[in-house]
């Protein structure tokens, strides 16, 4: 299938987004073509269109947390049909024959490709994948709020399963906001005690209602000091600067400081802050296919979901500004309604 596009883009860093149009050319015989339903707007939208990491093209078409129905299928694809709904996350396609993917490890594949890196994303009309890529959502998530779960649910479930945290586990997750709303619910589900850590009071009680047994602030240096020993599994799901020191002396023998926050700056660690309790400091990015079709079966049954807040895609510059200002509780969702 070919064809024009309609999508908005943003024509240089730090832009607001207009009308764009694009062109398809031929559907590669193992991808599929999806029309667009729903597009999430996250975070790692806002560092692509301002080009924090030094990847950006332009005209940038974002959006990498995608819900939509099956319009097209290559003669190779497998297991997908014309109009099945799936949800696309932060990759579309991976090589499939290193020594990564034949592992299982797709989404470490050095030559994978990310959905808005020089390929127009979800705030468009239409946008493709490899078929491995594009996950059939199951019938009990609401398509309107699961867009968020393809990358940032994925992104904080997939440490939870690679590092064999325990339903018996103390964890605390840093930061309350797209990601960590989605990090208590799955380790709260997940059978854990869960420590909320946030610089915001308040979110203290929405913290509570997602799962969290207890709610800390990330300002209060007494208050960290007196966590000293207990967690054996801190997530850190902010994108700024903290003291991860105390952080690291939070953590319990053999624990684990993980981060999936994009800090850019640094992180200072001791030698010694590691070696006597035997901690470990690690990262993670989006997960690999077999961990998303996991994460969406658990937050199905579980009835995990994001908490979201819906802009048609008309809006997209609103909804953009809504996400910059800090005002999303927790997710911003776009609708598409065709007014690109």
């Amino acid at each position: 299938m070919t064809g024009t596009v309609k999508a908005w883009a943003a024509q240089a860093p730090g832009e607001a987004l207009q009308p764009y149009e694009f062109e398809l050319g031929p559907l590669a015989a193992d991808w599929v073509e999806v029309a667009v339903e729903y597009c999430g707007v996250c975070h790692s939208d806002l560092s692509m269109l301002d080009n924090e990491w030094g990847n950006s093209q332009y005209p940038l078409v974002p959006g990498h947390e995608i819900i939509g129905r099956v319009v097209a299928c290559g003669d190779a694809v497998k297991r997908l049909k014309p109009g099945d709904r799936v949800g696309i996350g932060w990759f579309v396609a991976s090589c499939n024959h290193c020594h990564s993917c034949v592992g299982g490890d797709q989404h470490l594949c050095r030559k994978n490709q990310p959905t808005i890196v020089g390929r127009a994303g979800g705030f468009a009309e239409r946008v493709r994948a490899h078929w491995l890529w594009a996950e059939p959502l199951p019938q009990d998530l609401d398509a309107a709020s699961a867009g968020p779960l393809f990358c940032g649910g994925a992104t904080v479930f997939s440490p939870i399963v690679e590092f064999g945290v325990k339903p018996t586990d103390r964890v605390a997750v840093v930061g309350i906001g797209g990601l960590g709303h989605l990090a208590v619910q799955f380790l709260r589900a997940w059978g854990c005690e869960v420590t909320a850590f946030s610089s915001s009071e308040s979110k203290a009680d929405e913290a509570r209602e997602l799962g969290a047994h207890r709610v800390l602030s990330s300002r209060d240096a007494e208050a960290l000091k007196g966590e000293a020993g207990r967690y054996d599994f801190v997530l850190v799901t902010v994108n700024v600067p903290l003291n991860w020191v105390g952080y690291l002396q939070a953590l319990a023998p053999r624990g684990r400081l993980h981060f999936v926050g994009a800090v850019l700056e640094p992180v200072k660690v001791p030698a010694f802050s590691l070696i006597g309790g035997q901690k470990s400091v690690s990262g993670s990015p989006m997960a690999r296919p077999k961990v998303v079709a996991d994460m969406l079966s658990f937050a199905a049954r579980h009835k995990i979901r994001p908490w979201v807040e819906e802009f048609p895609m008309s809006e997209v510059n609103q909804a953009i500004a809504h996400l910059r200002d800090g005002k999303a509780r927790y997710r911003v969702v776009l609708r598409a309604d065709g007014a690109a």
